[in-house]
């Protein structure tokens, strides 16, 4: 996410780190540089001179017991926070919560219902989505087949073409679950009769919340849109999609200063599970090269079940873990998302840049290392070290692999188990390595 402004945020902090002392003509280098990196990433100058302007004049007037450094950097990261806004998550009623969903032609409305529809309902809420686009052919055939896949009940009725009707027709049916997620027609916010029609939807529906669904890539247009959508029937909450590809993305992170708004999740793929909730201090320290923990622990929580981790976990401590364990381990981390990103959230990896070609590669070899362990009998998942000649070669050629990448995963296995059994049963240990990781 924002890999570019990442980039140069972290370059900025550099720059900071190895100055001899912070004086006028650092703080004004700095400044420029922020304000350059948030320009390209397509947000808003007046937002982004307010911004800078905040960080200059609280740089030059505050005293605390860090040095100048320290504090410049401490004021940078709050006010970068500040500018994201402030975490705030989905209130839901003790009846039925009515949450609609609003954006212009292409935002990816339909796929995020889906999204929010799979998410919840892994959180313990019976959850049903209702398809309002009459517009768009296929809107709801292709709601049906995301709530399919959310395994969520789906309300359409692809016949009408009066969106009020429809609600009408189906609000009792939806009155027992405990949210649901409203699908509307995409339109541009600047279209006066799409507007007057949003305006008779809400009243109609009368939601609890009201999300703006914005996409990474729209650019400075996020401004006009968000306001005349705000202004329609006031937006509760952003949802920025589309925030994986090479979206700049400045643009709609912006769009919640114009409506007030908090940014609540981002889209980060098109899979149902591609959903990241936005707490900006956690958004602003992956951005400097700081880590997000929560955001890390969050994905941990829907890889693998709880009692599953602390059983995967105790054997791993104790070094007596088979090929079973670390392909149930790998499945897991591909669950989380990509090595990449996890590396984004872990305290001190962001800073390492390590080459993106680099990780990919580790994807690579762990997406064979998973064909190569199905290849091999159960007496070899649990006991390694009976691989002979002749059954690395009957694996290889089971998995569609070569001799050298099964020795690979071998090598590796023995590796990590070494340096478990060494860490393994030694708080004092643990403890010592996991201070020097935090400081990398």
């Amino acid at each position: 996410m924002l890999d570019t402004l990442g980039s140069k945020l972290k370059d900025t902090l550099g720059k900071i780190s190895k100055s001899l002392f912070v004086d006028e003509k650092l703080l004004d280098e700095v400044v420029r540089d922020i304000q350059r990196a948030m320009l390209q990433a397509d947000v808003n100058v007046q937002l982004v001179l307010s911004l800078t302007k905040k960080i200059k004049e609280r740089a030059k007037k505050e005293e605390s017991g860090l040095n100048k450094k320290e504090q410049l950097v401490t004021i940078i990261y709050e006010e970068l926070v500040s500018f994201f806004g402030t975490k705030k998550e989905l209130s839901f009623q003790t009846e039925t919560t009515r949450i609609m969903l609003v954006g212009l032609y292409g935002s990816g409305k339909t796929t995020t219902t889906g999204k929010l529809a799979s998410y919840y309902k892994k959180r313990g809420k019976k959850v049903a989505v209702v398809g309002l686009d009459v517009h768009r052919p296929a809107a709801m055939q292709q709601l049906e087949q995301v709530a399919k896949q959310a395994d969520v009940d789906c309300y359409i009725s692809p016949g009408e073409k009066d969106p009020i009707a429809i609600w009408k027709s189906l609000e009792n049916k939806v009155d027992n679950y405990d949210v649901v997620f409203i699908d509307t027609a995409g339109r541009d916010a600047l279209s006066s009769e799409l507007i007057k029609e949003i305006e008779e939807v809400t009243e109609a529906i009368q939601p609890q919340e009201k999300l703006l669904v914005i996409s990474g890539d729209i650019g400075q247009a996020a401004q006009k849109q968000a306001q005349q959508f705000h202004d329609s029937c006031g937006i509760t909450g952003v949802i920025v999609t589309k925030m994986d590809g090479t979206a700049k993305g400045g643009g709609a992170l912006t769009a919640c200063a114009i409506t007030e708004s908090p940014i609540l999740f981002v889209g980060v793929g098109e899979k149902l599970d591609a959903l990241e909730t936005f707490n900006p201090e956690g958004f602003v320290s992956r951005l400097l090269g700081m880590g997000d923990i929560e955001a890390l622990l969050e994905k941990a929580k829907t890889a693998i079940k709880e009692e599953d981790a602390e059983d995967l976990s105790a054997k791993f401590m104790k070094g007596d873990f088979d090929l079973t364990d670390l392909h149930q381990q790998m499945q897991a981390l591909k669950k989380m998302g990509s090595m990449s990103k996890m590396m984004e959230m872990i305290p001190g990896m962001g800073k390492l840049k390590m080459p993106k070609e680099m990780l990919d590669v580790q994807e690579e070899k762990m997406e064979k290392w998973k064909y190569i362990i199905s290849s091999c009998t159960e007496e070899e998942k649990k006991n390694p070290d009976v691989m002979s000649g002749s059954r690395v070669e009957r694996i290889a050629k089971g998995s569609g692999t070569t001799t050298h990448e099964v020795r690979d995963l071998l090598k590796h296995y023995k590796q990590s188990k070494k340096m478990m059994k060494k860490f393994g049963g030694s708080e004092k240990k643990m403890e010592k390595m996991m201070k020097k990781f935090g400081g990398m």
